[in-house]
């Protein structure tokens, strides 16, 4: 009997004070969360989340734009009703669309190749140097001046991408700093020719003499430039190229992984290839529309802003044709609107460069809810 009391009390455990207040505590679970790649979401429910990031970003952009001094109540009639019900502002959209299309169209089309073409500019840059080239030396007949200037506005943006497109597949540089870098060159060239050969005589100003009447892209009537149209067109290229044709395919094959596309047959090289040049013939042509089109000449900062629109829109749109022309015509109308803040509220245009920015950076918050979600992996006990 001594000895089985002497055992008892030499189990700690069995006297423990806190084992009754453990045992009451053990049902309880620390609740763990893991955040993993989502394998598919549908497009209901992407749409919806890219809804709300713009909303939020539109709200944010609200709330700037009133602490600077816009009534509240006006900001629906200067973003919706004067611009898109007003016929002078819809068209002064259409006229600021028609480029942005183009280089938002050239962006989206690289980009869905994996080449990341940042040198939209100099690829604009030069196309309308082309261009002015075939106006200043008067090559051709009048009446095929004008499909000459597209070609050769085509045929020297293609060019200036080619090398960037050669070096990243050949020998493996990086396409962001080799496309940008060009950008500056093309500027410098630019400024040569404007300060230089090119300079117009008759003024003696820093742009090329004037274009022609037969030189310039017509109207279509009621001050609407021809240029949409040729930015709508290409835009139904640009979807029909992507959405139905074969080389579409090959770039879905090369955008989801081009290794496991080249080891199915896919043409990698030439994919990548084809959607760059196209890339930088778009580019090109917004060049012409932007000297033909709008400025009627060749000038030292026709380009500047186009670059980082071209990004901008291709980056809203998710690489889509349509989207991107949607999402041109978006931003085309948020500079209409910016300029006519300026005018009435003296909001600083450096605002509406603000606005995009902070649209941006909300578009590209939705893709981390888009790509991942929390999943709940079980507890662990609390001790």
């Amino acid at each position: 009997m001594v000895d089985a009391t002497l055992a008892a009390i030499a189990q700690p455990a069995q006297t423990d004070p806190d084992a009754a207040l453990r045992a009451r505590r053990q049902p309880l679970a620390r609740r763990r969360y893991a955040l993993e790649i989502r394998q598919h979401m549908g497009w209901r429910r992407q749409a919806l989340i890219l809804a709300a990031a713009l909303l939020a970003g539109l709200a944010i952009s609200a709330a700037i734009l009133v602490a600077a001094g816009v009534p509240a109540d006006e900001l629906a009639n200067e973003f919706v009703m004067q611009t898109f019900f007003d016929g002078q502002n819809f068209r002064a959209v259409l006229f600021q669309a028609a480029p942005m299309i183009l280089v938002g169209l050239a962006g989206s089309l690289a980009f869905r190749a994996r080449f990341w073409n940042l040198g939209l500019e100099g690829q604009m840059i030069w196309g309308a140097i082309g261009a002015t080239a075939v106006s200043m030396w008067q090559i051709g007949p009048e009446p095929l001046r004008l499909p000459l200037m597209f070609a050769a506005a085509i045929g020297c943006g293609l060019l200036w991408v080619l090398g960037p497109a050669w070096l990243k597949i050949r020998l493996g540089v990086n396409e962001i700093i080799s496309t940008l870098m060009l950008n500056y060159m093309a500027a410098n060239f630019l400024l040569h020719l404007v300060y230089g050969s090119w300079k117009d005589p008759k003024d003696n100003f820093p742009y090329s003499p004037q274009f022609r009447i037969f030189e310039r892209l017509p109207e279509l009537g009621a001050g609407v430039s021809s240029a949409i149209v040729l930015a709508a067109v290409v835009a139904l290229f640009a979807w029909w190229l992507v959405g139905v044709s074969r080389a579409g395919l090959y770039l879905r094959f090369v955008d989801a992984n081009p290794r496991v596309a080249h080891a199915n047959g896919v043409p990698v090289r030439r994919t990548i290839y084809g959607a760059v040049l196209l890339s930088g013939a778009m580019a090109g042509l917004a060049g012409l529309a932007v000297a033909s089109g709008q400025e009627g000449r060749l000038t030292q900062a026709f380009y500047q802003g186009y670059g980082f629109s071209g990004i901008l829109i291709a980056f809203l749109a998710r690489n889509n044709p349509l989207a991107a022309t949607v999402v041109a015509l978006l931003v085309a109308a948020l500079f209409v609107t910016g300029r006519s803040l300026q005018v009435f509220y003296q909001v600083p245009f450096s605002m509406v460069q603000l606005i995009q920015a902070i649209i941006v950076v909300c578009v590209a918050s939705s893709d981390f809810f888009i790509r991942h979600r929390l999943r709940r992996v079980g507890g662990e006990a609390v001790q």
